[in-house]
């Protein structure tokens, strides 16, 4: 195989080994900080991801993520997280982890070239036509992701796939082709550092472009949070208190009227009754922006 720029050797990786820690970090740290700047020439192609992702929730269909080893675990990351920021159901998120659960203790290599695998793991997910896909690999030449891509393409999902790699044929196979393109690795090849931190920043920046698409974002409030816990039931309360502009009393009796939702909360503690805010968030495919 003809190595790739994730492979090549860094610059600054000549006698790693022998520097002071202070200065190894600071490398590692600049070396970090480098490959996350890569990320602003993808800026257009995460907005035609995003977009398409958001048109896929908007429609009742699903977004799903795909990917193996390191990129597996960014995608993970942020398809885990989707749920408790915008509240968008986990069944609705499916995520294509090579190796599945158990990889999660003990990571194996081995699963990221099986192509059975890969189709298995799609047939599971359910993902058609309609839906959206978000495939990662930081050499863009993986098994898994590739198999997944192309599979899914062929049943009608709009796959947008996230490479390291010019010209990597991941790249090639997506309907929206992402590069982010960090090059080499200080610790040569190991994609865990400068390209799967790309990739976490693309991601962060992408799904939180489809909670705003879909209204799940309100002058930066996420303003669909599911409180489940004491300190996002306390951000609940301070939402509503802050967009509806009332007191956190008031905030809070909203909240109990809504069973918890926020934005329904907001239009209550306006004046509005329960049934009619939500009526009316329908009505306005859920944005509160026409409503307040």
């Amino acid at each position: 195989m003809t190595a790739s720029a994730t492979e090549a050797r860094h610059p600054s990786s000549a006698g790693l080994h022998a520097r002071p820690a202070a200065e190894a970090l600071a490398l590692l740290l600049d070396a970090q900080a480098e490959a996350v700047q890569a990320v602003r020439d993808a800026i257009p192609a995460l907005a035609r991801a995003a977009d398409a992702a958001a048109a896929s929730l908007g429609a009742g269909g699903r977004l799903g993520y795909a990917g193996a080893g390191s990129s597996g675990l960014m995608a993970l990351a942020d398809c885990l997280e989707l749920a408790g920021t915008f509240g968008i159901a986990p069944e609705r998120t499916p995520m294509l982890f090579a190796g599945g659960a158990a990889a999660l203790l003990h990571m194996k290599g081995s699963v990221e070239d099986d192509p059975a695998l890969a189709l298995a793991d799609l047939d599971r997910a359910g993902l058609g036509a309609g839906d959206t896909l978000l495939c990662l690999s930081a050499s863009g030449r993986t098994p898994y992701a590739l198999t997944v891509a192309r599979a899914a393409r062929e049943r009608g999902v709009t796959v947008a796939g996230l490479a390291n790699v010019p010209g990597a044929a991941l790249l090639e196979l997506a309907d929206i082709p992402v590069l982010i393109a960090t090059g080499a690795e200080v610790v040569s090849g190991s994609t865990r550092m400068g390209a799967a931190t790309a990739q976490k920043v693309a991601l962060n920046m992408l799904s939180s472009l489809v909670g705003i698409r879909l209204g799940h974002v309100h002058d930066g409030y996420m303003v669909n949070v599911v409180a489940d816990n004491i300190k996002l039931v306390d951000r609940a309360a301070r939402i509503v208190a802050a967009l509806a502009r009332v007191g956190r009393d008031e905030a809070e009796a909203a909240l109990r009227a809504t069973a918890g939702a926020v934005k329904p909360a907001i239009l209550v503690a306006r004046g509005m009754a329960p049934a009619a805010a939500e009526a009316a968030l329908r009505e306005n495919g859920g944005h509160l922006a026409p409503l307040i």
